[in-house]
């Protein structure tokens, strides 16, 4: 079992260490094909990591070690949470601490070090974009969590490789409308927290929608090609995740080098699908405002605690909560359907005021305008305005 471990840790690790730039390449490719280009190749990140590996370090002046240290900090974290989650084996030396909070924690602490290294450079763009990446990580975080923890409930632990391993042995639950909810909710957390469309564009450069761009503006050469594979690593290891939890098969509970090797294949499989999936999708969807993805966000959030609370028992609380709400869309989209598109109403019948209402309003306005001409400081002011005019 160690042994097997152990090769399935590493395995796993070196698999998507060597696989992520290719799955950057050949995300872009299908969107190349698709938007009528013929693309430079799914070999082209890997190109531009050995240019930028080539090059001279440049540090801007002034920048401390946050800046720094910074790459080093987001390769690190993303390479142990891939060690960390169950990809292709769920019997490895660390899958007891694979806990679904550590695993979040440390992708967060990815997001801070790249945050505080904008900040550090001390330019407009560094802070505008880390601003919107800690706006966005805030709302990120808890939709993960809470996405994950929805598929927690059944296996009774947050430990990742009981929860891939209950949905091994009892993929059944997955095929069902809660299961749905949560991957919907995981894929959307997936697109934000790895700056896809439509939260963020990955290949602009324009400096009003920028934020992963904005905040690594400053970097070059090898530090450049840290943050380039880090970005990258996330990406990979977030689909895989979204691969395990929800379409398990293939991935092994037991010790056989066999089955290790055929999980390896597929998860290289599962991962390229995803990827050219949200590659295809991107195609089709234009970037969000940056104040409409909280809302994005929200309604993650909001189908990760409905599934939460179906997992739970609490299924006719959240059908009556899930009623109301449709209720509630039903009754304004009714009224605004007979506000934009119904028949104008009737006039309305005048309404007439008589002499017990109007003559108590005139006589207070002329107390009020009496009071106001004869006392301090009005008179002092228009008597100084009738001078000035030569009155």
């Amino acid at each position: 079992m160690n042994l097997t471990g152990t090769a399935a840790v590493a395995a796993q690790v070196g698999l998507v260490t060597a696989g992520a730039p290719w799955l950057a390449g050949l995300m872009r490719q299908v969107r190349a094909r698709l938007e009528g280009r013929a693309g430079p190749g799914i070999g082209q990140p890997w190109r531009d990591l050995r240019k930028q590996l080539r090059k001279q370090p440049v540090t801007a002046t002034g920048t401390g070690p946050a800046f720094r240290t910074a790459p080093l900090v987001l390769v690190a974290t993303a390479l142990v949470v891939t060690a960390l989650v169950p990809l292709a084996s769920t019997r490895t030396p660390v899958s007891g601490h694979a806990d679904l909070i550590v695993v979040v924690a440390l992708l967060a602490l990815g997001t801070v070090a790249l945050a505080l290294a904008g900040l550090d450079t001390g330019t407009a763009f560094g802070g505008m974009g880390a601003s919107r990446e800690m706006t966005v990580a805030a709302l990120v975080e808890p939709t993960l969590l809470m996405s994950v923890f929805a598929l927690s409930i059944p296996a009774g632990s947050t430990n990742l490789a009981d929860i891939v391993s209950g949905a091994v042995h009892d993929p059944g639950r997955l095929a069902t409308p809660t299961g749905l909810l949560a991957a919907v909710a995981l894929l959307a957390v997936t697109v934000a927290e790895t700056g896809r469309l439509p939260v963020d564009n990955p290949s602009t450069h324009l400096e009003l929608t920028m934020i992963h761009e904005a905040m690594v503006l400053e970097y070059s050469g090898p530090d450049l090609a840290l943050i380039e594979l880090g970005a990258q690593l996330r990406l990979t290891v977030l689909l895989g995740l979204l691969a395990a939890l929800f379409t398990p098969w293939g991935i092994t509970t037991g010790t056989g080098w066999a089955a290790l090797a055929l999980a390896l294949v597929l998860l290289a499989a599962k991962v390229a699908l995803l990827g050219s999936v949200l590659a295809a999708a991107e195609v089709f969807l234009a970037k969000i405002r940056l104040f409409r993805v909280p809302e994005l966000l929200a309604g993650a959030s909001e189908l990760a605690i409905a599934r939460a609370g179906f997992a739970a028992g609490l299924g006719w609380a959240v059908t009556v909560a899930l009623v109301l709400v449709l209720v509630a869309f039903a009754a304004l989209t009714g009224r605004s359907a007979r506000m934009l598109l119904g028949p104008p109403p009737e006039p309305a019948t005048p309404v007439r005021f008589g002499a017990s209402v109007w003559l108590p309003l005139l006589a207070g306005l002329l107390a009020c305008a009496a009071l106001g001409i004869t006392t301090a400081p009005l008179a002092d002011l228009l008597a100084a305005a009738a001078s000035i005019g030569g009155h």
